[in-house]
């Protein structure tokens, strides 16, 4: 399974390793990816999805249906 956030479908990003003489070399920057289990009410189930910390807040102030209606994905 690739690393990506399953909702927003963020992934990994390069960047730059830069030395002390200004030298650089290519570096990743990874998500920081967590598996999380979500309740949906009006749906009356559990929901295991792997997003990102910064998702698992949004979800927690919008709510989950209404943050994948965003995104444009559908549970």
């Amino acid at each position: 399974m690739s690393r990506k956030d399953q909702i927003t479908k963020k992934k990994k990003r390069v960047a730059n390793n830069v030395s002390h003489s200004n030298r650089k070399t290519k570096r990743t920057q990874e998500i920081n990816l967590q598996t999380k289990r979500f309740y949906i009410p009006e749906q009356n189930r559990w929901v295991k999805l792997r997003v990102t910390t910064r998702s698992i807040r949004s979800i927690y102030k919008m709510g989950l249906l209404a943050f994948a209606k965003k995104h444009g994905y559908s549970l």
